[in-house]
């Protein structure tokens, strides 16, 4: 897999956000980063399918967006 993923755990939401944001104005390529908090179903999840989720959520949202942007 390819994807490059940064998955956040223990963060307030606040510092979450800040972290996102830290990595999408600092890191080169960043838009093809994704970034994810762990939830309590995804803490019983084994990593391989975490980042798999993540991943095909990533491209999903990115898909949308492109969509919106070409309709308006």
């Amino acid at each position: 897999m390819e994807q490059k993923i940064v998955i956040l755990h223990g963060f307030t939401a606040d510092e979450a956000v800040a972290i996102m944001k830290a990595v999408k104005t600092t890191v080169p390529g960043a838009a093809d980063v994704a970034v994810a908090t762990s939830t309590e179903t995804s803490l019983n999840w084994k990593l391989s399918y975490l980042v798999e989720h993540i991943a095909e959520e990533h491209r999903q949202f990115r898909e949308m967006r492109t969509r919106q942007a070409t309709k308006g």
